[in-house]
């Protein structure tokens, strides 16, 4: 294989990896809010659930990412599809709140594990091809649109099923009443989830090489992790860039966690039924991920216009935080103008973000290291996390109306003036693969 055609399979298997990654994701989101729902959880408890699962990321964020940056991406990346295999069941079938918490709970501890690792994994064995000025931001957002793709297919899918299976003759219905009401028709996508997160498993095993590192040994685990862990935070303390990144993150986190609790609610207002509410959700959701997935593939094209990364990272963040502003101003009214301009709001949102993240994480990349390079994403990661979560806390205590929006939409646009002046570019100090060497593909 030349190099080029090592680097395109390289590329070609970071894209399926994510679209597995998330697909089971996107299956769930349409309908796991209003599952809760259905199960007699109010909306307080719903963001409780959701608490459980960020606050779990949040704990093990960064053990995780430096376990992923001694240990390994591959093992690291099956261990969180093993785990969310029994995640999505557990939340599928379960019927009472402990049930619900342990499966929120195994799901955060498995998104913990996978956070940032396939990313880290394409950017180390790009690197260990064409050494740390390797190009990085094509495939990243390749990756990111991939992820949003994936995300969009599933969230369509699984706000549809519930639908189907409602229809003729109520297969639905039928399905409930045969398992005591342990399977909803809201349960389906779920389970389709965990079905698809046994075939990632699968794939990661059977398709991801690494490049070579020292073999891991419990010894080395266990004295390794906290000093990478230690070494990312140091890092996030010590880089103006990095910090960058990080309240970044923060400000995204509350902005998709006001989404995510909010917006099944205003489309079962729309509709009048959580049935028909979960699919125009999904209907929303699906053009939300669509325009993510846009503006992630053209992230290269917005740093080019802009100049550099930073300019464009603060042009991309802002336009989601008008996207946010837009859903404030329409919050208390279901007119027809005013449920377009929601529509309008909702997809810039996700078209700003989706265009700003291979942009920052390009900087970022090239502050870091591949000994911490995983760690690095998982500090990111904790920041969205833990503010998403605290976030949803807020937000399900407020009363509903333009506040919720306002607030967390002011948030994301002082996370783009954050961006307003340049940072100095530099790179990382050295890398732990040598730019000669070959990671077997095949």
């Amino acid at each position: 294989m030349t190099e080029l055609t090592e680097l395109r399979t390289v590329r070609r298997r970071y894209v399926t990896v994510c679209a597995l990654l998330w697909l089971p994701s996107g299956l769930g989101l349409a309908s796991m809010v209003l599952l809760f729902s259905e199960r007699g959880m109010s909306l307080a408890a719903v963001a409780g659930l959701f608490a459980a699962h960020s606050l779990t990321v949040a704990a093990l964020e960064l053990p995780t990412g430096g376990l992923s940056d001694v240990l390994g991406r591959r093992p690291v990346l099956a261990m969180a599809g093993a785990l969310n295999v029994v995640a999505f069941t557990l939340v599928g079938l379960g019927t009472t709140a402990w049930v619900l918490t342990a499966g929120m709970v195994l799901m955060g501890a498995a998104r913990a594990l996978a956070s940032g690792t396939a990313e880290a994994w394409y950017v180390d064995t790009v690197q260990a091809h064409s050494g740390p000025d390797a190009e990085l931001r094509t495939g990243l957002a390749r990756g990111g649109s991939a992820t949003s793709a994936a995300l969009a297919a599933g969230i369509l899918l699984g706000g549809a099923l519930p639908w189907l299976l409602g229809l003729g003759p109520d297969l639905g219905g039928r399905l409930s009443e045969a398992t005591s009401g342990a399977v909803l028709p809201l349960s389906v996508p779920i389970l389709l989830a965990a079905a698809v997160r046994g075939v990632s498993v699968c794939y990661v095993l059977a398709a991801l090489r690494e490049p070579p590192r020292q073999p891991a040994t419990l010894r080395s685990v266990l004295r390794g992790v906290p000093v990478t862990v230690l070494d990312g935070l140091r890092l996030g303390g010590r880089d103006a860039l990095v910090r960058r990144v990080l309240l970044t993150a923060a400000a995204v986190g509350s902005a998709l966690a006001t989404i995510e609790l909010l917006i099944p609610g205003r489309t079962v207002e729309l509709t009048g039924a959580p049935g028909s509410g979960a699919m125009v959700y999904a209907a929303l959701a699906c053009a939300g991920f669509v325009c993510n997935g846009v503006g992630s593939h053209l992230a290269p094209l917005a740093a080019r216009i802009a100049g550099r990364d930073e300019r464009a990272v603060l042009v991309c963040l802002g336009t989601g935080a008008g996207g946010m502003l837009l859903l404030g101003v329409t919050a208390t009214t279901t007119h027809p103008l005013a449920t377009a301009l929601t529509v309008v709001g909702f997809c810039l949102l996700y078209l700003g973000i989706g265009a700003a993240s291979p942009n920052q994480n390009d900087l970022l990349h090239r502050r870091v290291t591949s000994a911490g390079r995983a760690t690095a994403l998982s500090v990111q990661s904790l920041a969205l996390q833990l503010v998403g979560a605290l976030a949803g806390l807020v937000v399900g205590a407020l009363r509903p109306g333009p506040l919720p929006w306002l607030l967390t939409g002011a948030a994301l646009l002082s996370g783009a003036l954050l961006w307003l002046r340049r940072v100095e570019a530099r790179s990382a100090p050295d890398t732990t693969t040598t730019p000669g060497s070959r990671a077997g593909m095949t």
